[in-house]
């Protein structure tokens, strides 16, 4: 994060979007595989916001988006490590979101489903059927609620679902 911030300047807007997937069979997740997918789609979301909230509180202004997944509300396609570690990432973003709100820093999730990327794609479990609207979504229709996001003072804590009508809340 210096390093960014040398280059760039201070964060104003940060989208916590690191993420892997293992589809794997209950039985085939191993205490290396929990621990992968916590520490890269869970701590990592945890550690690049600590990492710029000094800045955000400096300044009494901050966007933080958390890129979660409708597996965090609906379980999970790829497995039980994957949808915990997406879950965690909801109460993550909760948590900061009352915690900031007052120092002008909003903290929001986006739930996204099936997004036709090189993840969802390799997904041999990843079908459309699954997706009331009959197809994959796209990576501009989930980059365009991340706008909306980091430009609405307004809006903190909530997640947004944007997954076709999978999960509906």
């Amino acid at each position: 994060m210096a390093a960014v911030e040398r280059e760039l300047g201070p964060v104003a807007i940060l989208v916590n979007n690191a993420g892997i997937a293992r589809v794997q069979k209950i039985e085939e997740i191993s205490e290396e595989d929990w621990n992968e997918l916590i520490a890269v789609n869970l701590t990592s979301c945890f550690l690049a916001t600590q990492a710029v909230l000094p800045g955000m509180r400096a300044r009494r202004w901050g966007r933080i988006v958390n890129v979660s997944s409708v597996a965090a509300q609906a379980g999970s396609i790829v497995g039980p490590h994957y949808a915990a570690s997406k879950a965690g990432m909801l109460g993550l973003t909760r948590g900061y979101a009352r915690l900031l709100a007052k120092e002008g820093i909003t903290v929001n999730a986006i739930a996204p489903a099936l997004i036709e990327t090189d993840m969802v794609t390799a997904n041999p479990n990843a079908r459309v059927d699954l997706i009331p609207v009959g197809r994959f979504g796209t990576v501009e229709e989930t980059a365009d609620v991340a706008v909306m996001l980091a430009g609405n003072g307004y809006i903190t804590g909530q997640t947004i679902n944007v997954n076709g009508g999978w999960y509906m809340s």
